[in-house]
């Protein structure tokens, strides 16, 4: 009989634990763009009527919308957009669009180019004003989102954050990281990215600089070299946050001052021992490295409450 009691009191004691941990519901949402449906999850806060929302948009490459790609697995977006909901603000994260084209969708691929990841966010932000269920729409975009975020946004949402976005014009960026990493390169990337900042594609250069510039991604480079984060930044009217962690490696803390400066409106976060992922970094760069393949390090709260209070005080 005692075991029997204890074993519906542990039943009772678990089911009263899921329902206050569950916050909100989760929905999949696909949002039909000119290129490609988009997929992505919504979250819902079970308490609020009328919740603010918050789209987070993906970083470089095939990212998808927990932020995770086929080389690493981390749950940075995933973990954010919960921790958010769990706090009554709604969230919507998606898949880029590149995810769902096949070999088959040889002329799409073809096609694509940074400015259809500004379309698609437009596309995205849309579709939610248009719902009337939010309060306030917020975006925020990681890394290369940050910028394809801050073009979107512009007449389109209530507020914006960049999270760990670069300040500088891609090539600039590049540039920088092949002196580090190859010296020997940096004078020929330049030569090729003066070109394609023209407008111009490249045939001939070190084939060591194959998987930068092959003929696919030259035309997606084109696009994107045009575009200087400060310039369209500088267009925003609306509550602007830029939110830099002090331990990125991928991003400086240069990017995040020349952001803010070009914004005379905007607010500049610093979060001390945030990496590129959100996550806590309090070791060398070997414990930065391996966070990014580690998909059960949570973020850390500063960056929540960074947002929470930052959506707060949006009139």
């Amino acid at each position: 009989m005692k075991a029997k009691f204890l074993i519906l009191f542990s039943i009772l004691v678990t089911t009263i634990i899921y329902a206050q941990e569950k916050t909100y519901t989760p929905s999949e949402v696909d949002i039909k763009t000119n290129l490609a449906s988009i997929k992505g999850t919504l979250l819902t806060p079970t308490t609020i009527k009328k919740p603010n929302l918050v789209i987070l948009i993906p970083g470089s490459g095939p990212t998808d919308r927990d932020g995770n790609n086929v080389m690493m697995k981390n749950n940075s977006v995933k973990y954010l957009s919960e921790s958010l909901s769990k706090n009554k603000i709604a969230t919507y994260r998606y898949d880029k669009s590149v995810l769902s084209l096949t070999q088959k969708d040889t002329t799409k691929i073809k096609n694509l180019t940074f400015n259809t990841f500004i379309e698609e966010a437009i596309e995205v932000i849309q579709y939610f004003k248009n719902s009337n269920k939010y309060n306030k729409i917020v975006v925020a975009g990681h890394s290369q989102g940050s910028l394809v975020g801050i073009i979107a946004s512009k007449n389109n949402a209530d507020g914006f954050i960049s999270l760990e976005g670069a300040g500088r014009p891609i090539d600039e960026i590049l540039i920088e990281q092949i002196e580090k990493q190859a010296p020997y390169l940096k004078e020929e990337t330049a030569k090729v990215l003066s070109e394609l900042k023209k407008g111009n594609t490249v045939e001939k250069f070190n084939p060591i600089l194959i998987s930068l510039f092959n003929k696919t991604v030259q035309p997606f480079l084109i696009s994107w070299i045009k575009y200087n984060p400060q310039n369209e930044i500088k267009k925003l009217n609306i509550p602007t946050l830029i939110i830099q962690g002090t331990k990125d490696i991928q991003v400086s803390m240069e990017d995040a001052q020349l952001l803010y400066k070009a914004n005379d409106k905007s607010k500049l976060q610093l979060i001390e021992n945030m990496n590129h992922l959100f996550k806590e970094i309090k070791g060398d760069i070997n414990e930065n490295m391996a966070s990014y393949s580690n998909p059960d390090l949570p973020v850390t709260p500063k960056l929540t409450a960074s947002i929470l209070n930052f959506i707060n005080k949006i009139n």
